[in-house]
């Protein structure tokens, strides 16, 4: 594994820094930077939270959702005009005892429900972890940028990409499931990078040094060689499974996570000499890899359905919970499996009926092939307040617009058209492990969509792939920065274009600041914000 880059030393002699200082720096700078770019991360998406005061889009359904969730234990049959009365009495109201029909696992509306515990039921309750685990995800990006990199700034720069990007920001301040997916599939991917790297550095450490005590590769121990337990990569399980317990979109995310990582085995020993790299991950590695991944994601699945599980099955429990009691009994399989397991079986089963069903039209529903160039994005909220109300100048002359609008930052999202060819390129022809990861991230979230191409799906959706669209950009910027070795002249030119991008993207960003936010503008201020005619 390559080591670190560190600064050029005429950084630090230009701007006049001592040495001791310029090695703290250095050695603080891992989590310096990525700390600084997620606390920018955090003072956007906690500011004015709880504004727009209203129940946008989806929340109809996962913020009541999560408040039943966390006092009954499965999700409530609300009354359809209660929004109105939650919002003016701050979430005083009471909880219905029916069970819904619901057609997502748990996890993602516990998660929810744990922001609605501690600040109540209302905007900023229910916004406040996907919040929170939108901020953390920069984090994990940074990080992540940084270790496959083995570039502290390119790192960064991919968290800081993500930090101004628009959909990452207005999923981060809307209570809906795709931003939970998200933080689980990119914490996943992190633990798997990390447990990488353990890998290798544990072959390495076997192999035995030369007589001039340089390392050498040796087919016996790379095929021999055993990882151990691989605590990274049972904690990715247990990511996956939350992230399938979130919405089931996480089962692809799993399937190509667990190719990538023993694909990431077979590259390991080949490195360290193995002549029959494949054989020795099929005897030494592949079925702790299934331990570790599979049956964990399917234990954290089921174990987040307990308060459902633990329910009556009187008819005063969760939705179907009393299924094989009723219409389940008899069933020629009730003496092999509980009935709780059977209820839960019929289930799920009516929700992929459900789900493979869906094609009730929307207004802003998309074709996945849409979704890179931001042909159809999905507005959560819209108003037009007169002059002088809820925002609105007073001397506007006519209304305002106010809009929350799910939009990707549109110069980050046609960089990244360009970024993910790259992104091929370099893993096809270049055979570059960081493009291959980055497009496995890619293709696990973007390509299972174009396979349900008649059904309702969103834009939004994309957020789950976002992160790994912010490391190809990144990866891209630092081709135009120059590779290793380039003169001085390269590289200025290089920075230079690459300085433009960046601070273009940046710009992006604030100019459709009022879309992201609800803010209202002046109403030729909104259509000028409307690039494309599909953005209305």
């Amino acid at each position: 594994m390559p080591p670190y880059t560190e600064p050029n030393p005429r950084l630090w002699a230009t701007l006049g820094l001592p040495p001791t200082l310029t090695d703290r720096i250095a050695r603080w700078s891992g989590w310096g930077g990525p700390l600084l770019v997620t606390l920018l991360a955090g003072v956007l998406r906690f500011w004015d939270l709880g504004n727009p005061k209203r129940v946008m889009f989806d929340e109809t359904y996962y913020a009541k959702d999560a408040w039943g969730i966390i006092h009954r234990g499965f999700e409530v049959n609300w009354d359809k005009d209660v929004n109105n009365l939650i919002l003016r009495t701050d979430g005083h109201v009471a909880i219905p005892t029916d069970p819904a029909y619901v057609v997502h696992p748990p996890v993602g509306k516990y998660v929810i429900g744990l922001g609605e515990w501690m600040f109540g039921f209302n905007p900023f309750g229910w916004r406040f972890m996907t919040a929170l685990l939108g901020t953390l995800s920069i984090l994990i990006l940074c990080r992540v940028g940084r270790r496959i990199f083995r570039s502290t700034f390119l790192g960064c720069l991919a968290g800081a990409l993500m930090a101004v990007d628009g959909l990452a920001f207005v999923m981060s301040r809307t209570s809906l499931l795709d931003g939970v997916l998200q933080f689980f599939v990119l914490a996943a991917f992190g633990c798997l990078v990390v447990d990488r790297d353990k890998a290798r550095e544990r072959l390495a450490a076997a192999l035995p040094p030369d007589a001039d005590g340089f390392v050498r590769p040796d087919a016996h121990i790379a095929e021999t060689t055993r990882f151990g337990v691989r605590p990274w990569r049972w904690l990715a399980g247990l990511m996956l499974g939350l992230a399938i317990g979130t919405k089931w979109n996480g089962l692809y995310i799993l399937a190509a996570f667990c190719v990538l990582a023993v694909l990431w085995d077979v590259g390991s020993r080949k490195v360290a000499g193995a002549r029959h790299p494949y054989e020795a991950v099929l005897k030494r590695d592949l079925g702790w890899a299934f331990l570790a991944t599979v049956p964990v994601a399917v234990v954290t699945y089921v174990l987040s359905w307990t308060a459902w599980i633990l329910s009556p099955s009187d008819g005063t429990g969760g939705y179907y919970r009393n299924w094989a009691a009723t219409e389940g009994k008899g069933s020629s399989w009730s003496w092999l499996f509980p009935d709780w397991w059977r209820s839960l079986w019929h289930y799920e089963h009516a929700v992929y009926e459900f789900h493979v069903g869906l094609h009730t039209p929307h207004n802003y529903q998309s074709n996945p092939w849409s979704w890179l160039v931001l042909g159809r994005p999905v507005s959560f909220f819209y108003e037009s307040p007169q002059p002088g109300e809820g925002g609105c100048p007073a001397n506007a002359g006519e209304q305002c617009a106010r809009e929350v609008l799910a939009l990707g930052t549109p110069l980050l999202w046609w960089a990244a058209c360009f970024a993910v060819l790259y992104v091929l390129y370099r893993w096809l022809l270049r055979r570059d492990w960081r493009a291959g990861a980055i497009a496995c991230g890619i293709a696990a979230g973007y390509a299972p969509w174009f396979m349900y191409q008649e059904r309702t799906i969103f834009f939004f959706y994309a957020i789950v792939f976002l992160p790994f669209l912010c490391l190809a950009v990144a990866m891209m910027i630092g081709a135009i920065v120059g590779p290793p070795g380039s003169n001085e002249r390269r590289r200025v030119a290089g920075a230079a274009g690459a300085g433009v991008l960046v601070l273009l993207i940046a710009w992006n960003f604030i100019y459709f600041w009022p879309l992201y936010t609800g803010t209202a503008i002046p109403i030729d201020s909104w259509r000028s914000r409307m690039w494309l005619d599909t953005w209305v």
